[in-house]
Formats: C-alpha cells, sequence, structure tokens
C-alpha cells in the first residue's frame, strides 16, 4: 500500500499518454521501441466505461486527467458523481461532493482503479517493462499486457491492456480486466502536452 501511494498514479489510465524510455529494457519491434516523447505535462479528457454481467448497459463516467512529471496527479470525475484524487509531493487526497460540498475521505480502500493510477506515473515516465509489480507483454504493436505479479493485486486486477495511438508513445486507451464479468475502459481525448500547470492543480479541491 505504501508503494501504491508512493505512485499514485493510474492509472489510467490510462490514463494515459506514456513515452518510451530509452534507458529501459525493451523488446524489438514491441510499443516500448518507438522513438521516445519528452513529456513535461499533460492534460486530457477521458470517459469511463465499468461493464459488468448483471448491467444491460455499462457505467459511464466522464472527466479530466492532469499529470506533471515527475510525480504529480489529478484525477477528477466530473459525471455522474463529482469526486478528486490528488498526488503530490508523495501524498495522495481524495475528495468526493456531497451536498454541494467536496469533504476528503479519510481511510481510502484500495481498489482496482487506485492501482491503475497508481501505474499511470510510470507509464508517463516511460517504465513499461521496468516493474515489480507486473509482467509486461507485447501481444502486438498496439497493444501492451500488464498480468500483476502480487496475489493481493491480482485479487483486484486480471490483466490491464494498454493500446497506443498513432503518435509514438501515447495511450489511446486503458482496459482494466477485474474479472470474468467485469471490467472497465478508459479512453483519451482532447489532449494537451507540455503546458505549464500550477502546482495548485495538484493541492488544492
Amino acid at each position: 500500500m505504501k508503494q501504491l501511494c508512493l505512485f499514485l498514479t493510474l492509472t489510467f489510465f490510462l490514463p494515459a499518454l506514456a513515452p518510451a524510455n530509452e534507458s529501459a529494457p525493451q523488446v524489438q519491434d514491441s510499443p516500448v521501441a518507438q522513438a521516445p516523447i519528452q513529456l513535461h505535462s499533460v492534460k486530457a479528457d477521458f470517459v469511463q466505461e465499468k461493464h459488468l454481467k448483471i448491467l444491460a448497459r455499462p457505467i459511464i463516467s466522464t472527466g479530466t486527467f492532469t499529470f506533471q512529471a515527475p510525480q504529480s496527479l489529478r484525477w477528477e470525475y466530473q459525471k455522474p458523481l463529482h469526486s478528486i484524487l490528488l498526488m503530490h509531493g508523495g501524498k495522495v487526497k481524495k475528495f468526493i461532493e456531497r451536498d454541494g460540498q467536496l469533504t476528503e475521505e479519510k481511510g481510502m480502500q484500495l481498489d482496482s482503479m487506485q492501482v491503475v493510477l497508481a501505474e499511470i506515473t510510470n507509464w508517463l515516465d516511460g517504465r513499461f517493462t521496468d516493474n515489480a509489480m507486473f509482467t509486461v507483454s507485447f501481444p502486438d504493436k498496439k497493444t501492451i499486457q500488464l498480468t500483476p505479479k502480487d496475489k493481493g493485486i491480482a485479487a483486484l486486477i486480471s490483466t490491464i491492456e494498454l493500446k497506443l495511438g498513432e503518435q509514438a508513445g501515447l495511450l489511446d486507451a486503458v482496459t482494466i480486466f477485474e474479472g470474468p464479468d467485469s471490467s472497465t475502459r478508459l479512453t483519451f481525448t482532447n489532449r494537451v502536452l507540455n503546458q505549464e500547470i500550477p502546482a495548485s492543480l495538484f493541492t488544492d479541491r
């Protein structure tokens, strides 16, 4: 849990835009062998689809995602429920809107999205193959699969699938397979790279 909070981070999914890291071990013709993109910051909109066997239709959530190197993250759900996850300086906070006010949630329970968000900062820093938590494989040139090594994480997530975009190093989507009948898919649009972002965005609700 301490390691997850240190990363947190995805996510994500996910977000999720990631440069290749020239220093990381790479597989020939794998997605991470593409030309690197030097990312200092990323802003994007996302759509999250939660699929469950008991649901006739997926649960759709929308929001925004902001990352700034090395490990500052703001993950904000806007609809249907407003909530914010902040990471900055090794600290993680979550706020949920109740009765029109954002209230900090204490004693957060670990869930699959927190695991993915914890990994997003690694992906954004180009760390795909150098990963103590996941085994990495490359089904094709546009896909990276992450399989949990830890049994505790495997109880939440069976596989994470990253889909790369046309521009080398950028992720278009993240799919989290949480079991045979449960998955979460994140897709990203309106991506803006390397703009100056005030630190307050990662500390203030």
